[in-house]
């Protein structure tokens, strides 16, 4: 049991923290203590909107609300890793950790050991697993609405152009975003394993052909899961001049599945009983701010929390969950480093995905005795 309601402060301020602001003051148990960003402008904007005092610095933040409970880390994902060991090493704050987590699987495993010893707990984000259509595809395997899984097949189609990682310096590198597959496909590669499976083996192959990035912008890949299934993944910010199609689909022994929507909101297709689509379907265009992108799932994934610390309800998302999604990501990069098949359980990391770059790291961090 845990005292409720549990203070959150925001490192970070960037487009989805309004989206976690919001998440928060619609979840009882939960409450919104302080923001923080580097860009203090950032900050004080949604200080002001959200009424909680706004930071520069971090540590300026735990000395001025020292009650502050978890701290959601929602920085360049390449310092993810570097914050939340100083969350939970001098801070002793449990952390959630946006999308994708970590950028490499061996950055997530010193982490949780770390947390361990702390005696803190983590919180990946894959809010769309709690996306009414995921869930609902999700049960239909598990009772055998549509049979032994088959093909599993995933579709981002995209736009990202030049200017989109002209906006920061940590955009479209290797050590602090990666590419199509990893920032804006993240969720997608998280849900082939949630609803096909565990994946064995994949063959990928990419490309940059839409923007001057050291990053894909393009990746291709094939997939074979543990057993006799198989997969595809289309994954491109490439697409002009806008934002086509992002969908996932499951061809089954006994029917068809797709997912699909600005964020694998609707149920497009479900052959099994083609009138549950309708009520299985969330229009999240009317979401405040830039939310539609992000749908209703960080809600839920708030409850979790507050269900984790009040009942000991397990948090969905475990980190063996997490590692899978994690080892998954690399072997894509892998199989591209190496031009064939590799398997996924290797525990080998991408060359490239998550490799140090200090002088943009420097860039998001917090200068020691930077005071207010």
């Amino acid at each position: 049991m845990s005292k409720t309601p549990l203070n959150v402060a925001l490192i970070g301020c960037g487009r989805i923290a309004g989206h976690h602001c919001r998440a928060i003051n619609e979840v009882d148990g939960v409450t919104l203590a302080a923001v923080c960003d580097l860009d203090l402008e950032k900050a004080r904007a949604y200080g002001n909107e959200f009424s909680v005092p706004a930071f520069e610095s971090y540590r300026d933040m735990f000395d001025a609300v020292p009650d502050i409970d978890i701290t959601a880390v929602i920085t360049p994902s390449g310092m993810h890793f570097e914050h939340g060991m100083e969350m939970i090493n001098d801070y002793a704050k449990h952390v959630i950790m946006e999308k994708p987590t970590f950028m490499r699987p061996s950055q997530l495993e010193t982490a949780y050991a770390s947390a361990d010893k702390a005696g803190r707990q983590i919180f990946p984000v894959f809010q769309n697993r709690h996306n009414k259509a995921v869930k609902r595809v999700k049960q239909a395997l598990a009772a055998g609405e549509l049979g032994d899984v088959r093909i599993v097949s995933v579709r981002v189609r995209w736009c990202r152009p030049q200017r989109y990682y002209d906006m920061a310096p940590w955009r479209g590198t290797f050590s602090h975003d990666g590419g199509a597959l990893t920032n804006q496909s993240i969720h997608h590669v998280d849900l082939i394993r949630y609803l096909g499976g565990e994946v064995a083996r994949v063959n990928a192959q990419m490309r940059t052909l839409g923007a001057n990035i050291e990053v894909e912008d393009t990746a291709i890949a094939t997939l074979t899961f543990d057993g006799n299934a198989v997969g595809l993944i289309e994954a491109t910010t490439a697409a002009r001049p806008d934002d086509f199609e992002a969908s996932i689909s499951i061809v089954g022994s006994k029917g068809l599945a797709q997912i699909g929507g600005i964020a694998v909101n609707e149920l497009q297709i479900f052959t099994p009983d083609p009138s549950v689509c309708s009520e299985n379907s969330e229009d999240f265009k009317g979401i405040k701010g830039a939310g539609a992108v992000y749908g209703f799932g960080h809600r839920q994934m708030y409850k979790d929390i507050v269900g984790f610390f009040t009942d000991a309800t397990p948090y969905p998302v475990s980190r063996e969950d997490c590692l899978g999604t994690l080892k998954l990501l690399h072997a894509f990069y892998r199989s591209d480093e190496t031009d064939d098949w590799v398997d996924v359980a290797d525990a080998v990391e991408s060359e490239r995905l998550g490799r140090d770059n200090d002088a943009v790291s420097a860039l998001y961090r917090t200068p020691q005795g930077n005071k207010a």
